[in-house]
């Protein structure tokens, strides 16, 4: 088995795509389904399949974030150039944090338009990508 993707509603599909498009995603598919509702299909470039869905049902209203999720995490190569791009386009990171010391990950957040957030991650030099039981030893 493996994770195929997460899926996220949203208030405003065009304000969201604005924001995940500016974060670097791009749209891979789109399905219209009943009632107005979309589904939308968002990868990295140079990933082979979705990583993200943004669900929009405007009968359901507003999102209301407080559900339980607590964020995604993506993985950045070099975080300061990305924080720089990011403000560039005019989105608001906060400042980079060093969780784990400052021999660990570079972190920094950025909060989507329905109050989503999202953990951008620098890997120190040499960490596999993502977290593995080597990181629990």
């Amino acid at each position: 088995m493996k994770t195929l993707f997460v899926s996220y509603r949203v208030t405003d599909l065009d304000r969201s795509l604005g924001f995940y498009t500016a974060v670097g995603y791009a749209e891979l598919g789109r399905v219209n389904a009943d009632h107005g509702s979309h589904l939308v299909l968002l990868h990295f470039p140079g990933e082979p399949a979705a990583s993200l869905e943004l669900v929009h049902r405007p009968a359901d209203g507003r999102v209301d974030v407080g559900s339980g999720f607590d964020h995604l995490a993506i993985q950045v190569e070099t975080l300061d150039t990305t924080l720089e791009r990011l403000t560039e386009a005019g989105l608001e990171p906060e400042p980079v944090q060093y969780p784990g010391g400052p021999h660990g990950p570079k972190t920094s957040w950025l909060t989507d338009p329905d109050g989503y957030r999202i953990e951008l991650v620098e890997w120190p030099s040499g960490h596999a990508d993502g977290i593995t039981a080597a990181d629990f030893s």
